[in-house]
């Protein structure tokens, strides 16, 4: 079993901007904590601290037993190109010196064979079984069968980015639960899941014995899952004992409760001023009262230093302005339409304002479709990102005056990387310095306008998208689970935009919350078959081929 500590940690970002201020909190055996808060709050910078990634400016933190870690983008990871690396970075450190050690010994013997290379490659290959990595392939093979449905040794050396996003993000949560590490930190571990991949998310953790520090914004897998509520705002932290039930009102009582102390202090400090300022006034005549004014000093001076209680946080105010243009009555329209190896052929028309959702298992080949249909624009908006051509056959068509806007699922956007939103905004849609931080500005992005695009967490890089989305002119939005990495705020300012948004919506989402809002539903079935659906459909299972 493990634990996490975290004492009066202080974070200060390079902008001068305090991230975190005096953040204590301690998650013992066996429990499964959640970290909530706004985007851009510093819930991943306290997976980082906790990690090691980062080394905290100030106050400490610990840890007890192994320690496994899914980062927020787990794709992007460093060096991690094909299934075996991906899974090797789930792995216990020694087992990746390992493989290193082996790696690099294995590149020796290709190059030369003499009897030197030879004993290096059969150290190496003793150090790898001295080090458990013959295990570790056992316990991939599980994980591979679980979450692809091929052996390891089918898909160990299969390009990461072949996998959709909740492929990659089932794997290496598969590799972690059955894994040896007694504490895992999870960056929003449900983001690209299916539902039924979140329902056995939710079951695994509350089965699971190790301790769990877990980022999430699914309001389901919180309520589910988590046994206590950490709440990162307004750079400080606290703690709700109990489960995600209860958590609003919690909220709610507590910043009244903070209303309330700042109300008293504030009176309190103003009569300590008051009295300070009367003793002055008659002890300038009085000697008597000399010694009365200094201790009302005294006395002020020492409840200043005391500081106020702390100010309950800001609620955040987001106004996404999707405005769109009129098109041709018919928007998408697919004959025939094949995505090769993926889903059968079909046939569906999208009309000019209909918000349709598209629905199914991961691997499906949603996301494809999405790609596909933004591919298809002769002249893409202003700054959009480069879209990979999509093996398909069949007919795929835009409709007259459609110009085609993508928010990618994974926040791949080689095109922004260095870059900061301010500069961003500036250069791809000329606008000046000021109209750039207004428009910052109503997506809470203000603060992070001088910082490079990947640096910013996954919902102020979504936030963003979006942005830039509405600046671009888009009339048919292709948004990729766009909620994932958006906190309760920002997702509820999205689904407003999108109501008053004049163009059409293709989402694919697996947010039980977010599909509610969409008119029809196109569901990438488990047969391989694409049909419609009245009603949200979350039961379907990917039935896996032969790869």
């Amino acid at each position: 079993m493990g634990h996490v500590e975290v004492g009066h940690v202080g974070h200060t970002l390079p902008d001068g901007r305090i991230l975190l201020d005096d953040v204590s909190f301690r998650v013992g055996d066996g429990v499964t904590a959640a970290l909530v808060g706004p985007n851009g709050a510093g819930k991943t910078t306290l997976l980082r601290l906790v990690s090691g990634d980062l080394a905290p400016q100030e106050g400490t933190v610990a840890h007890s037993g192994g320690l496994g870690v899914m980062r927020q983008f787990v794709g992007n990871v460093r060096d991690a190109s094909s299934v075996h690396d991906l899974l090797l970075t789930t792995a216990p450190p020694r087992v990746r010196e390992a493989a290193a050690a082996l790696e690099a010994a294995e590149l020796a013997m290709m190059e030369r064979d003499d009897e030197p290379t030879q004993m290096r490659y059969a150290t190496a290959l003793a150090g790898w079984g001295d080090a458990g990595g013959y295990e570790a392939e056992v316990l991939w093979d599980a994980c591979c069968v679980a979450a692809l449905g091929v052996p390891y040794e089918r898909c160990r050396w299969r390009e990461v980015r072949t996998l959709s996003g909740g492929e990659q993000k089932r794997l290496v949560l598969e590799a972690l639960l059955r894994g040896p590490d007694e504490v895992l930190l999870l960056d929003e571990p449900d983001n690209y899941l299916d539902v039924p991949g979140k329902e056995w998310l939710e079951e695994r953790l509350r089965e699971t014995p190790k301790t769990v520090l877990l980022v999430s914004h699914d309001r389901a897998l919180l309520d589910r899952a988590a046994d206590r509520i950490i709440t990162v705002e307004a750079g400080r932290v606290w703690v709700h004992g109990d489960g995600f039930a209860s958590y609003a009102q919690a909220r709610r009582d507590r910043n009244e409760r903070l209303e309330e102390l700042r109300r008293r202090w504030d009176e309190e400090h103003a009569k300590l001023r008051q009295l300070v300022l009367t003793l002055k006034n008659k002890a300038s005549y009085n000697d008597g009262l000399a010694s009365r004014y200094q201790a009302a000093q005294t006395r002020l001076r020492k409840f200043e230093e005391a500081g106020p209680p702390e100010v309950p946080p800001r609620d955040q105010s987001l106004k996404m302005r999707l405005r769109g243009g009129r098109t041709g009555k018919r928007a998408v329209i697919c004959e025939g339409l094949e995505l090769t190896g993926l889903m059968r052929p079909f046939d569906t028309e999208i009309w000019y304002g209909e918000r349709v959702a598209v629905l199914g298992s991961n691997g499906s080949g949603k996301s494809h479709f999405l790609r596909l249909l933004a591919g298809l624009a002769e002249q893409p908006p202003r700054g959009a990102s480069p879209v990979e051509p999509v093996a398909h056959s069949g007919v795929a068509r835009l409709g007259a005056r459609v110009v085609p806007g993508l928010f990618a699922q994974t926040h791949a956007r080689p095109d922004l990387a260095g870059r900061t939103p301010c500069e961003i905004v500036m250069t791809e849609h000329a606008r000046l310095r000021n109209d750039a931080m207004n428009a910052l500005a109503r997506y809470e992005l203000q603060l992070s306008a001088e910082q490079p695009f990947e640096t910013l967490s996954g919902g102020q890089q979504a936030r963003l998208q979006i942005l830039l989305l509405e600046l671009g002119g888009a009339t048919l939005l292709l948004l990729d689970e766009p909620t994932d990495n958006l906190d309760l705020a920002s997702a509820e300012a999205l689904q407003e935009g999108l109501e008053s948004y004049q163009g059409t919506v293709l989402a694919v989402t697996h947010d039980r919350w977010f599909a509610r809002s969409f008119d029809r539903f196109l569901v990438f079935g488990s047969d391989g078959a694409v049909y419609e659906s009245a009603e949200p459909v979350w039961d379907e299972r990917r039935v896996v081929r032969g790869r």
